[in-house]
Order: structure tokens, then C-alpha cells, then sequence
């Protein structure tokens, strides 16, 4: 099983790989429809979303309650994935971005604060 420090360090690896790939991209590469119906902004803002999504869960761990809201399901994971797309079309990429960060930059403050031997349980 991963530590808690491994688990973060692997999530701030990823993330610079991700910025990596990201850098050098124009407003028209990111907005251009290649995946299915999705554009590199429409996966960056599901991404904050799922990190938005999760800080609180994070937050709830730490305390030791239940991670999501009684009756609240991500059992229809493109449902969700759907919701924070939509929720970000018409925003500037670099908008989008700049959520991408704070978001991610949440997420992992809650994640070094709340995984203290917890890090199984996100995988549960």
C-alpha cells in the first residue's frame, strides 16, 4: 500500500505532467472538439470539478464522517463528468486553467491534512 507521502507525491508528479502537456497550447487547440464531444477545456474543467467534488469528501474523512453526503452517488461517473464540463463552456481557457490550479492546490491541501492513515480508504 502507498504512504500518504508517496500518494501526494505521485498526485503533484502527475499534475506537472499534465501542465507539461498543456504548455504550448493555444486557445484554438484547447477548444477544438477531438475527444468525442470534448475539448482539452471541457477535460481540464472536469478535472477541477472532480477536485472540487473531492476536497470536501477529503475534509469529511479528516474529521471522520462519512466522504459524500447522505444520498449524493457518483455511480454515473459522465453524468458528473458532463456537469463539470458544462458547467465551465463559454469560460476562457485561461480561466479554466487558473481553476485548474486553485483547484488542485485545494485538493492536495485537504489531501496532506486528511490522508493520515487513511490512504486505503480513497480506495475503497
Amino acid at each position: 500500500m502507498d504512504t500518504k507521502d508517496e500518494l501526494l507525491d505521485r498526485a503533484a508528479r502527475e499534475f506537472r505532467a499534465l501542465h507539461d502537456t498543456l504548455r504550448g497550447l493555444n486557445e484554438s487547440d484547447t477548444t477544438r472538439v477531438w475527444l468525442g464531444a470534448w475539448s482539452v477545456r471541457d477535460i481540464v474543467a472536469h478535472i477541477s470539478g472532480w477536485h472540487r467534488e473531492m476536497t470536501p469528501a477529503l475534509e469529511r474523512l479528516a474529521r471522520g464522517e462519512r466522504p459524500f453526503p447522505e444520498g449524493v452517488s457518483y455511480d454515473d461517473v459522465d453524468a458528473w463528468n458532463a456537469t463539470f464540463a458544462a458547467a465551465r463552456r463559454g469560460t476562457s481557457v485561461a480561466d479554466a486553467l487558473l481553476e485548474l490550479d486553485r483547484s488542485h492546490e485545494d485538493f492536495m491541501r485537504a489531501a496532506a491534512a486528511g490522508l493520515a492513515g487513511r490512504a486505503g480508504a480513497l480506495r475503497a
